[in-house]
């Protein structure tokens, strides 16, 4: 039986921005699915404790005055996903996140934050990935246009209503990844530990290519050093005093 016909995890955040070192958990969603089991979807609303940028809450659709009201403590969410995350991966699940580096790499810098053990920390090297967005870029490189988990579903024929809500983007992400091992035999055919591995060298090889276009673009060259390879998450770095 292949790893896409099974129970999969998804798992997805909606934030205060883009800077996984920076930025702050606003919602939150693990939500098991398939198996022939019915969906389990847990969710959280964070008072992340600092202001929500207004072109945040415009993607998202949570502002600080809701998040300040009807948020729980955002220690108290980030403990919560990440014992979520620990369950799925001691149960033996593969986790399906869009952009794996961005969720993971963000909630790691939350739970550092806030005193809450990290994932990692909990479940060593046991946690497998499904990245939609390493593994389309993958098996389909030539395909012109972008990658968004909005695009990916409408290459292959999926609908997403609400994207940027924490819940339909974990689901989405779930369906874009059966749908990507439906079309790619090579993917549905290569076991989970196998395909974990194998991911983080196209991530790298992606990672690699983007840093060579970066460099080649005038204008966009200085972007280039910033560009990172870890997958699915950056190591956290210590800083000396």
């Amino acid at each position: 039986m292949s790893w896409h016909t099974g129970r999969l995890v998804g798992f997805d955040l909606e934030t205060t921005g883009v800077d996984v070192e920076a930025d702050r958990i606003v919602t939150a969603c693990v939500v098991g699915c398939g198996g022939d089991i019915p969906a389990w979807p847990r969710t959280w609303l964070a008072d992340p404790g600092v202001d929500i940028p207004a072109e945040a809450a415009t993607v998202h659709g949570i502002s600080t005055e809701k998040a300040r009201a009807d948020g729980r403590p955002a220690a108290e969410v980030v403990e919560g996903v990440v014992h979520a995350l620990a369950d799925a991966v001691d149960a033996g699940l593969p986790v399906v996140i869009m952009n794996a580096p961005y969720d993971l790499t963000l909630l790691d810098r939350e739970a550092r934050r806030h005193g809450v053990t990290p994932l990692t920390d909990i479940v060593g090297d046991e946690l497998r990935v499904i990245d939609p967005r390493v593994m389309d870029k993958a098996v389909d490189p030539y395909r012109k246009g972008r990658r968004t988990l909005t695009d990916l579903c409408r290459n292959y024929g999926l609908r997403l209503d609400r994207a940027h809500n924490a819940t339909e983007d974990a689901l989405a992400a779930i369906c874009v990844a059966r749908a990507l091992a439906e079309k790619w035999p090579q993917l549905r055919g290569t076991a989970l530990d196998e395909l974990h591995a194998v991911q983080q060298q196209w991530a790298a090889q992606q990672a690699t290519s983007y840093a060579a276009y970066l460099t080649r673009t005038p204008g966009r060259e200085h972007e280039a050093p910033s560009v990172r390879s870890d997958w699915p998450l950056v190591p956290h770095q210590r800083r000396s005093a």
